[in-house]
């Protein structure tokens, strides 16, 4: 039985009246592709912020990586990755610069930093490319370098929030064998998404209405309880129960 990297019973977030995220309560495994899914307004980026360690919850439990989301959110900063669509990368500094950088965040120590520099380099093909300012590159090869820095020091869990929106339907497929990877070397990976295709290639998927979970389930079995063809239908049908939007 593979381990949990991530519990959730009851997690809540208040903000003044309002609800954000009203007693989630979820377990994700290692290895495990999980996709978390919502409406603009759902509460699941509120949620992903709590698990991170950078928004302190109202009530309820929850550990991400062995760590408690009240008392050791610096821990869990340590031991996860991060990638956003909004900001990963920082555009005038070189591929070489930005990999230092990131990896000197996570914590890696020089001569450790220096060879995963290389070998991360080396493997996404970026060689003769490495000593160039990260604008140059294409969208695509931006999300693929962002999701590599994230998992530089091989944390027990990545969050990707929306990582391939603006993308190209190719560089959306490579960039979910690169996510198939990581999962297959025992990363947790959980991701928020907008397009429902995506939604098929996780292991299981929850969807948040109104701050609460309102289906979890594999893509496979969602299609089956709400009679849908695809995870589009499944989450049309779940998201015109919304009564809240941003």
């Amino acid at each position: 039985m593979k381990e949990t990297v991530i519990a959730t019973d009851k997690l809540t977030k208040r903000f003044g009246n309002f609800t954000a995220v009203d007693a989630i309560t979820f377990e994700v495994a290692q290895g495990e592709i999980f996709g978390f899914l919502g409406a603009n307004g759902a509460g699941k980026t509120t949620a992903m912020r709590m698990l991170c360690g950078l928004l302190h919850p109202t009530s309820g439990q929850a550990e991400v990586a062995g760590f408690d989301v009240f008392r050791q959110r610096e821990k869990i900063k340590q031991n996860i990755g991060y990638m956003s669509q909004k900001f990963s990368l920082y555009e005038d500094l070189t591929i070489r610069e930005n990999i230092r950088l990131y990896g000197g965040i996570y914590g890696l120590k020089n001569g450790e930093l220096q060879s995963k520099s290389n070998a991360l380099i080396h493997r996404l093909g970026l060689e003769s490319e490495a000593d160039k300012l990260v604008r140059s590159l294409p969208l695509g090869w931006k999300q693929k370098l962002s999701f590599s820095v994230a998992i530089l020091h091989e944390p027990k869990i990545v969050f990707l929030d929306e990582p391939t929106g603006g993308v190209d339907p190719v560089t959306r497929r490579q960039f979910w064998d690169m996510i198939y990877e990581t999962a297959d070397s025992g990363i947790t990976v959980f991701v928020t998404t907008h397009y429902m295709d995506e939604a098929e290639y996780c292991n299981r998927v929850s969807i948040m209405v109104d701050g609460r979970i309102d289906a979890l389930d594999s893509p496979t079995e969602l299609k089956k309880t709400f009679h849908a063809d695809s995870m589009d239908e499944v989450f049309v049908q779940l998201a015109r129960k919304a009564q809240r939007s941003e």
